[in-house]
């Protein structure tokens, strides 16, 4: 029996609009919008943004909708995943001409290039195409039919190459196992603190996307730190809606998902996406991020 003094709401208060409400502390909803990773195809949804132009403007519509973070990828010519920087730089110097203060994050990822020169390429690009952040995936996991390889020592160099080149890491985390390696480089002092976590939630192979499984990643979660959730296909609205009832942040977007509903009938835009996360925001008393506001709270000097 509580004696009073807890500062935690007591069953008669616990939706006292006045008092106990529980979205009433809860920081500005920060939307990072993933509008075309490594994998959708134009063939399989023709919404996706392949072209640095394409990404561009798609960033536009997000942006103005209420995206504050863009997790961006690039794509050659012939619509494939490319790691070369000059394109990152068409597409990273775009978006900053939209808003300067939008939070942009350039993929490291392991899926498709494997070698540390490759995955680390877009750390060197200098000036208003210098990425603010880069994923970093703490460690290998298996999708249905492939795998991405994150040695130990590939994960350590790219930490050591943001931490040299003043890119904050957004940290990629599919089990429990990655967040336990995170604290590991922390120790080594190759993580600042505090940091920005992402759960991606619900692939085959890795943790799956029930709401306990987001919250026993997020007990874990350092305080100071800032965390966002993921689903994958059809568990991305799910997961999103229940990490904006925990307080905590959402990624979106074509990347993660090709589908506005569960059964696969209606073709998703990124646009949608995130009008949809706005409007479910402002229904349970979530206010939506400015890009600035979002640079505070993660810690990045403000540029507009």
């Amino acid at each position: 029996m509580s004696d009073g003094s807890s500062d935690v709401p007591s069953y008669e208060n616990l939706y006292d609009l006045q008092e106990g409400y529980p979205h009433k502390s809860y920081p500005a909803l920060i939307l990072n919008v993933c509008p075309t990773g490594m994998v959708p195809t134009k063939r399989e949804n023709p919404n996706v943004p392949v072209d640095p132009a394409e990404i561009v403007e798609d960033a536009a519509r997000v942006i103005e909708a209420g995206a504050s973070m863009l997790h961006v990828h690039a794509r050659g010519p012939d619509g494939a995943p490319t790691w070369r920087p000059e394109v990152f730089q068409r597409i990273i110097e775009g978006i900053r001409g939209i808003d300067p203060d939008v939070v942009v994050v350039a993929t490291t990822s392991g899926r498709t290039f494997t070698s540390y020169e490759q995955r680390s390429a877009v750390l060197e690009l200098d000036g208003t195409a210098k990425p603010d952040m880069a994923s970093l995936t703490l460690g290998s996991l298996n999708f249905p039919t492939s795998a991405s390889v994150n040695a130990p020592d590939v994960v350590c160099r790219l930490a050591t190459r943001m931490q040299e080149r003043g890119i904050q890491p957004e940290l990629e985390v599919f089990e429990l196992g990655m967040l336990n390696f995170a604290f590991h480089l922390q120790r080594r002092g190759l993580l600042g603190s505090p940091c920005y976590v992402n759960f991606l939630l619900g692939s085959l192979g890795t943790t799956p996307a029930r709401v306990l499984d987001l919250c026993n990643l997020v007990r874990e979660v350092p305080r100071g730190w800032t965390w966002a959730g993921t689903g994958v296909g059809r568990y991305q609205l799910p997961v999103n809606v229940a990490a904006m009832i925990m307080g905590g942040n959402v990624r979106v977007g074509l990347e993660d998902n090709l589908y506005l509903d569960p059964a696969k009938t209606e073709l998703a835009t990124n646009l949608g996406l995130v009008r949809r996360l706005v409007r479910i925001a402002s229904e349970i008393g979530r206010s939506v991020a400015t890009p600035r506001e979002a640079r505070v709270r993660l810690g990045l000097p403000v540029r507009a």
